[in-house]
């Protein structure tokens, strides 16, 4: 075996307390190397009346490694452990001080987890794992009251640009809660809401006040309401790194410079305030003068964004919060914001937007999820850019479930397109078909979906202002087998455990870099559910090994019976199919 390729750590997603008495540990290999690893464990004060050895299973697999895990109770919620691994006749030991010879009668130079303390163990809210979210940008998505129509307003449909408006509003959002609950969704994340001079609403100006052409802050508290009413969970936005250039104390700040008693809340490199050959003398978010960064060290600004945070959950009853430009803003900030926010709703979902790796950001003491940006590169780079293969796929699939904590997965936030990026169906080619592989993926992947607005439907777009067209809301406009697809995919999601569960594996994932078949199974409990599609426009034959009777869960009334142990199925291009084992 390769020496150099195992690993293990304690701590993160290598060992953690998945409950108050559940132990998850993990260990890496180099990619088919070991043929069994098993944990040695036991309690470090009770070594000989707890010692254990339990076989460990492979989790996942990329390019280069296999990753192993157990799942173990301490019996005093405390555990000493070390590793064996066997790859034919050789055996390796691994323990916290390297690879001794022959494995130590005694568990001092063995791993430790020290304790299951119960107020460290990361609990994300419960409700997030079973949520389908829908992105809403409110100035795009209907406008239900034209008096609180900007001064310039376009007629509805017309061309995005990155400063037109065209009227959305909260009362068109209430207009359409129905359609939302028919659709399947269950949770809805809205762009910010509050007060500021663009369509987009990323410069605040009062984080107090939904903004003017939006309605109020009872309107949105209505709008909380009615969503409540129907099941439906509501994020807001909140834009904590920066501020817009009219929220008063910059406009404080531009006026008295040095003397303003707003000094401290922002970043100042120069005096006075300037902008020299494109860049500020002040931090901004990238190097947009109108956007400038606020000093989240600062105890003043702190106490103020932490009163926000609490205000729109307390008055208005929203149930978590989305947070911009997150990974540029200190940790101690988003430690206390969690505090804050989880005194006032234990249940809140508080989801930060990072868009690489972001273990430091989820050990249970800032953030419950992040937009899980590395698992939309893997899926539209397979389903809609066509740039990697089926294997490749499947690695990076793998790479990212080891990555994180079983909790992170299960409320990783999912999105597939955004706001900040071309539209699905466009990254597809404006291939409807390929378009329902990629979502169907999504749908049936553990963790948090997010479905922007108008995808459901057949909208494309490029990147912004592009993406950000208005809604399309007439029925011979609307692509109806499309969103047929959509509630068909929901509503089996709905359905059934297996498919929100955090077990997943792949069956099948072509070798060759140009293949488009995968084939994965889900399961939870005895549910066990086949997933198979096939990514590519040319004919393709799966077989995987598979016992028992399978029924269709597309309503076509197919069943498979496997012969000499294994299914045999046959898909068309952009073909897929969903079975569920006969029990």
């Amino acid at each position: 075996m390769l020496l150099e390729a195992i690993y293990h750590r304690p701590k993160q997603n290598w060992a953690y307390a998945y409950d108050k008495t559940t132990l998850h540990i993990r260990i890496r290999t180099k990619r088919n190397d070991a043929k069994r690893v098993e944990l040695i464990a036991g309690d470090k004060y009770n070594w000989a009346g707890t010692f254990t050895v339990a076989r460990m299973s492979v989790l996942s697999s990329d390019s280069l490694f296999d990753y192993w895990e157990a799942s173990i109770q301490p019996p005093f919620r405390r555990l000493r452990y070390a590793f064996r691994l066997t790859d034919g006749d050789e055996t390796v030991i691994l323990t916290e001080s390297g690879f001794p010879a022959d494995l130590p009668d005694n568990p001092n130079t063995f791993f430790d987890f020290p304790y299951i303390n119960p107020v460290d163990v990361f609990s994300p809210p419960a409700w997030v794992k079973d949520a389908v979210f829908y992105q809403i940008f409110p100035e795009r998505f209907a406008n239900g009251d034209p008096t609180l129509n900007p001064e310039i307003t376009e007629a509805w449909g017309g061309k995005p640009t990155p400063t037109n408006f065209f009227g959305g509003d909260l009362q068109g959002v209430l207009d359409h809660l129905d359609y939302l609950a028919e659709l399947g969704i269950n949770a809805v994340y809205f762009t910010p809401l509050f007060e500021a001079t663009t369509n987009h609403k990323y410069d605040t100006e009062n984080y107090m006040q939904v903004d003017r052409h939006f309605g109020t802050n009872e309107k949105l508290k209505e709008l909380v309401g009615e969503c409540h009413k129907r099941g439906i969970r509501v994020l807001l936005d909140a834009v904590f790194n920066h501020a817009g250039r009219t929220f008063p104390p910059f406009v404080d700040l531009l006026k008295n410079g040095e003397k303003s008693v707003y000094a401290n809340w922002f970043h100042v490199r120069e005096w006075p305030l300037r902008v020299e050959d494109g860049i500020p003398t002040y931090e901004t978010f990238a190097f947009e003068p109108m956007m400038p960064k606020l000093n989240t060290e600062n105890p003043d600004v702190k106490a103020y964004l932490f009163n926000v945070a609490r205000y729109w959950i307390e008055k208005i009853g929203i149930d978590g919060w989305r947070l911009d430009v997150a990974n540029e803003v200190d940790h101690q900030f988003w430690r206390e914001f969690r505090q804050a926010v989880k005194a006032v709703n234990p249940d809140a979902y508080i989801l930060g937007e990072i868009w690489h790796d972001a273990m430091m950001w989820l050990e249970g003491d800032q953030f419950d999820a992040v937009m899980n940006y590395p698992f939309t590169n893997a899926v539209l780079d397979f389903f809609g850019h066509q740039t990697i293969g089926a294997k490749t796929f499947a690695d990076a699939i793998g790479r990212q479930l080891a990555a994180y904590p079983q909790q992170v997965t299960e409320t990783a936030f999912n999105l597939l397109d955004s706001h900040d990026t071309p539209r699905l169906l466009t990254i597809c080619g404006d291939e409807t078909d390929a378009m329902k592989l990629a979502a169907l993926f999504q749908l049936t992947y553990p963790g948090t979906p997010c479905i922007y607005y108008g995808d459901e439907v057949g909208m494309n777009g490029e990147g912004d202002p592009d993406c950000r067209k208005c809604m399309v809301w007439e029925p011979e406009q609307q692509d109806r087998e499309l969103l047929a697809f959509y509630k068909q995919a929901l509503a089996l999601r709905r359905k059934h455990a297996a498919l929100r569960s955090a077990d997943i594996r792949f069956l099948q994932a072509a070798d060759v870099e140009d293949g488009g078949v995968i084939v994965y199974e889900r399961r939870d409990g005895a549910e066990r559910i086949l997933v198979a599609m096939n990514a590519r426009g040319r004919e393709a034959v799966a077989a995987v090994p598979a016992g028992g009777s399978w029924v269709s869960l597309l309503g076509d009334e197919q069943r498979l019976e496997p012969a000499a142990g294994k299914l045999r199925l046959r898909l068309p291009g952009y073909g897929y199919g969903i079975w569920k084992q006969l029990v």
